[in-house]
């Protein structure tokens, strides 16, 4: 249910793009800290980090639109609640958001 961009971050060696932001200074002094104290050498690889888990956790909220559908759909089928509320808890828990 999730887009085929969510399985991009998967492949290596993605075509990639230069960009240009301007931050306030502490924020580029809180990104330098944090980099060197995690396993990120590089403020701009935290950086991505940061996007890429934001965009993903937004996927995530916004294709719920189509699951609920979904799951209106089972329940118009006859599914029973328990098991669809079953099913949803054991994605939800796997963290896998396929």
């Amino acid at each position: 249910m999730f887009s085929e961009y969510s399985k991009e971050p998967l492949q290596k060696d993605r075509p990639m793009v230069s960009i240009t932001i301007s931050v306030p200074v502490d924020v580029m002094d809180s990104l330098r800290r944090i980099a060197s104290i995690t396993e990120f050498i590089e403020y701009q690889e935290l950086i991505k980090s940061y996007i890429n888990e934001g965009l993903r956790r937004d996927e995530c909220r916004y294709s719920g639109i189509s699951i609920a559908r979904f799951i209106e759909a089972l329940k118009q089928h006859g599914v029973p609640e328990i098991v669809i509320q079953q099913a949803t808890w054991d994605l939800i828990e796997s963290g896998t958001p396929q």
